[in-house]
Formats: C-alpha cells, sequence, structure tokens
C-alpha cells in the first residue's frame, strides 16, 4: 500500500513539475523585461484590439499591433521580422498564445509572454 501512495505522490509532483516549466515558445514577463533591456531586436507584438492599448492596463513602447482577429489577413506586414525573436502579449495571455500558433508554421520565432498586460503591470507594482 505504501508503494501506490509512494508512486502516486511522485507521479503528481512529475505533473505538477512538468506543467509549471515554461515551453520553449513561451516567456515570461521578467525575462521579457530583461530581453528589452538587451535585445534591440526583440519585436513585441500586441494582438490586443487598438482600444485596449488605451485602457488602463496600457501597453508596452514600441509595440506592434495587429488583433488576433485580423493577423492571419495582415501576416505580411510581419515578414520583415522573420529573423527576430517576436515576443507576442495580449491582455492575459490567451489571444497570444493562439497567435502563437499562427505565427511558429509559418516561420516566424514567436514566444508568447505569459500573464499578458495584466502581469506585466503586477511586475511594474512590484518595482515601484
Amino acid at each position: 500500500m505504501n508503494l501506490k501512495k509512494n508512486l502516486f505522490v511522485l507521479f503528481t509532483f512529475i505533473i505538477t513539475i512538468n506543467g509549471c516549466a515554461q515551453s520553449q515558445n513561451e516567456i515570461s514577463v521578467i525575462d521579457l523585461k530583461e530581453k528589452i533591456k538587451t535585445d534591440s531586436n526583440l519585436i513585441i507584438l500586441d494582438v490586443r484590439m487598438p482600444q485596449e492599448l488605451e485602457s488602463e492596463l496600457g501597453k508596452i513602447e514600441g509595440v506592434v499591433n495587429i488583433p488576433i482577429q485580423e493577423l492571419e489577413a495582415r501576416i505580411h506586414e510581419l515578414d520583415e521580422f522573420k529573423d527576430k525573436e517576436i515576443a507576442v502579449i495580449c491582455r492575459s495571455g490567451n489571444r497570444s498564445g493562439q497567435a502563437v500558433k499562427i505565427l511558429e508554421p509559418l516561420g516566424f520565432n514567436a514566444k508568447n509572454v505569459l500573464g499578458g498586460m495584466i502581469q506585466w503591470n503586477k511586475e511594474l507594482e512590484k518595482n515601484e
């Protein structure tokens, strides 16, 4: 009986660790902030609607804005960035995750910003 319990605990631990691991097509807000400081070639793609960039969550300076609903139709606007890393952000990380799934098969090096602008602003508040 103890063996079953120990195996269950081990299995649960492994699943938890794997679930928390950041995948290759994701970037944390903390890592993004560091990358902004050091990588002048980094592109930030905000896939929110234009009016959301003016909301209380604000926007990151210098972003390229293409709403997720228009991304496939406007994909050619990103062709010049195919050789650069693209950090994709939205409000919470959901739409940007969808955008990464559109961009990756087309040859873009896109990473979903985990937690989106909500997390970005939480990190800003921590540093004030």
